[in-house]
């Protein structure tokens, strides 16, 4: 893979107006989408449906956790759309009902572990008595053992998540910052050329490409980054 087939850009907009003119802005430099909760609940589905159907990929962000017939029935619908990534919380059964559903769809299911915006506080005050750094690990063997086709993690657990996971398994890191910018609201962050040399797959940039100026050329600096990285590689 190229860098553009490792760039996604979360397409974190209230509207579909919104992220149709930013999608026609960074046009051909940008592949691969992220479609989460605020744009699904503004019509976000068939805007992904449209966008697969027009050659880009999407990543699916929903986050799934539920019984298991009914993470199996929506695993199912969804790999009918032609999304290409889709999100659940990396809790066993449902990750092997999820597996099982996909069976054959080319669908790629990543296992949640640990949110990037979590601390070892915010893990206390959930009830957890585990650090973010070991539940992740933990949940990155899981996820693996139910037959997953990826991981997302912070960047900065990346490496030792790859020595859990194997050398297939898809990583994929939000919390992305390139040189410089503001981290908002993520507690655990790091560069596209860290992230990459660290041992991710893909890279999930939101805000410092939405909310910039001119998105196309910030795209653009991320991407230039992340080729810094994937040079030695691709000599």
């Amino acid at each position: 893979m190229d860098a553009r087939e490792r760039l996604i850009v979360g397409l974190d907009v209230p509207t579909i107006g919104e992220a149709e003119r930013l999608v026609s802005t960074l046009g051909d430099d940008i592949l691969f989408y992220k479609i989460g909760y605020q744009l699904v609940f503004a019509g976000g589905l068939e805007f992904a449906r449209d966008l697969a159907a027009s050659g880009k990929k999407i990543f699916l962000d929903m986050k799934l956790l539920d019984i298991d017939n009914t993470v199996a029935s929506g695993v199912e619908n969804i790999a009918k759309m032609g999304m290409s990534m889709l999100t659940l919380h990396a809790y066993p059964k449902a990750m092997r009902a999820a597996v099982e559903a996909a069976a054959g769809s080319g669908l790629c299911l990543l296992g949640v572990t640990v949110l990037t915006s979590m601390d070892a506080e915010d893990l206390a005050e959930a009830g957890y008595s585990q650090d973010p750094h070991s539940l992740v690990l933990s949940r990155a063997g899981q996820a693996r053992a139910a037959g997953m086709g990826g991981i997302v993690c912070s960047a900065a657990e990346a490496a030792e998540v790859r020595e859990v996971v194997g050398p297939d398994m898809a990583i994929v890191t939000p919390g992305i910052r390139p040189t410089g910018s503001d981290k908002g609201d993520q507690k655990r962050v790091m560069t596209p050329f860290d992230a990459l040399k660290a041992g991710a797959t893909h890279l999930v940039v939101a805000r410092p490409i939405v909310k910039a100026p001119d998105p196309r050329e910030a795209a653009r600096a991320v991407l230039n980054e992340m080729v810094s990285a994937l040079w030695p590689a691709n000599r």
